[in-house]
């Protein structure tokens, strides 16, 4: 790939992770369909455009790594968090880390009767969902969009606080449940690990979205929180984009494809194209996809699976197993035990769409670093960056060579990213190495999007596995 300067490349590529993901919403459309009634073929699955919006200031480095860093941070926090809490009945690390990071994905989300479009971070990396709410009658004085208004839906439900869907959420502690009153609602409260707060009722609701086959499908009953309460620079500061919520994805029973269920083949898959060629190609989510001719590209490609692994001590988290790492060809002498999960749920490796670059556990990072720099012959940056421990000048080069690195699967099979998906522009001229250690000893490492680019990620709940393919998302 041609080098580029800081500004455009930099914002193109490492900050790709800015994007939006919008439902194919008809409203003219008038079939539906009730989540109680004859769920669609199997086939039939829901297509939404990945778009990047135009960042007039990108965050620099130092901030994507400062934000990744955080969002490391409250991912084990939480993790920590749920471990003692362990022996609970309701003790689910409901953990939106992607209001933390610099990788978020939006979708826009219509929720009510009759609909209303918020725009939510979808994480893999969290179970929750919740959308910002409004108890406003009159709300003209209020941006269009901006909340969900609660009174304006004929469908909005508060859950009872004993509810049996009420005890998948923290509660705030001064606000007991009294199972005399009729209208005791359900009230969760969430806080982040730098004190930032979303509050509210949990409540079911109708969605409406189309499929693939062009029905247009209303499923009742979703949970989510509506907050009333929101605080601190987690949700309400500039890293949450102006989003309206968080959509989780995440593997606990009230993530959103958990909900969904089986009325969508219980999986989900997204592409990540590279959005420094021109014109720009177009990137998708998948929600569902079962088989048959129309089943997109995830079931036309030629897959390679790997098992997704159970850790019981943090049940949201989409981890897989790396068996060995090869850079150029040459296997790395690094012991099965730096990947593994412990018995007390540390390490792993974990695949997270809301964090931007791959964190990787240091005796595992310090053999990698140490076999690029022995291999890369190219002079070494004069250009001093603190965010990374290996830069090249790549000046006057026409034809780039970078040695591969490769992850051996648990299942025999091989995780190839190209070069352009770990080395990455920081300033003219110059290419570094973008992977980073995990210093903690109880760390897990992780995947970012940016090492994803390029590969459709199908993640089968049913066959708990996760599928990957360059073919139908590459463009070369």
């Amino acid at each position: 790939m041609r080098v580029m300067p800081l500004s455009p490349r930099l914002s193109l590529l490492l900050f790709s992770c800015f994007l939006i993901l919008t439902f194919l919403l008809d409203p003219t459309t008038s079939s539906s369909s009730s989540s109680t009634s004859q769920p669609p073929p199997t086939f039939d699955y829901l297509k939404l455009p990945l778009l990047h919006p135009n960042h007039h200031f990108p965050p620099t480095p130092s901030e994507v790594l400062l934000s990744d860093t955080h969002r490391l941070n409250s991912l084990h926090h939480h993790r920590h968090l749920h471990r003692k809490n362990s022996t609970s009945t309701a003790h689910l690390p409901l953990t939106s880390g992607a209001s933390l990071g610099a990788g978020q994905y939006f979708v826009s989300l219509s929720l009510g009767t009759p609909p209303q479009p918020l725009l939510l971070v979808a994480d893999t990396g969290s179970d929750l969902i919740w959308v910002t709410c409004s108890a406003c009658r009159n709300c003209s004085s209020r941006p269009p969009n901006s909340a969900f208004l609660a009174r304006h839906s004929t469908t909005f439900s508060p859950s009872h606080c004993y509810d049996s869907v009420c005890q998948l959420v923290p509660h705030p502690d001064r606000v007991p449940c009294n199972h005399t009153r009729r209208h005791s609602t359900c009230r969760y409260e969430y806080s982040y690990s730098d004190g930032s707060l979303s509050s509210g009722f949990f409540s079911r609701e109708t969605t409406t979205f189309n499929t693939s086959s062009g029905k247009v499908v209303k499923f009742r009953d979703l949970a989510f929180g509506c907050g009333f309460r929101a605080s601190g620079p987690s949700v309400t500061g500039p890293s949450f984009n102006g989003a309206q919520g968080v959509l989780g994805l995440g593997l606990g029973p009230i993530s959103f494809p958990s909900q969904l269920g089986r009325k969508f083949g219980n999986k989900f898959s997204y592409c990540l194209m590279d959005y420094t060629l021109s014109p720009t190609p177009t990137s998708y989510l998948l929600i569902g996809g079962g088989g048959g001719p129309e089943a997109g590209v995830v079931g036309g490609a030629k897959m390679s699976y790997t098992p997704l692994i159970n850790n019981s001590l943090s049940p949201t988290f989409y981890y897989i197993g790396i068996e060995a790492a090869y850079v150029g060809g040459a296997k790395l002498r690094i012991s099965p035990s730096v990947w593994a999960i412990d018995d007390l749920g540390n390490g792993g490796t974990v695949m997270d769409s809301g964090t931007t670059l791959t964190f990787l556990v240091k005796p595992a990072y310090d053999k990698v670093l140490q076999e690029f720099m022995r291999r890369v012959k190219l002079p070494k940056s004069d250009r001093r960056n603190p965010n990374f421990d290996f830069c090249v000048n790549v000046s006057g080069v026409s034809r780039l060579s970078l040695p591969r690195l490769r992850f051996k699967l648990a299942g025999g099979s091989m995780f190839s990213p190209p070069p352009q998906n770990y080395f990455i522009d920081t300033a003219e001229n110059v290419k570094c190495l973008a992977l980073q250690p995990v210093v903690q000893p109880s760390g897990f490492s992780l995947i970012g999007n940016v090492m994803q680019q390029g590969f459709m990620l199908e993640f089968d709940r049913e066959r708990w596995r996760l599928g990957f393919t360059r073919r139908g998302c590459a463009v070369s």
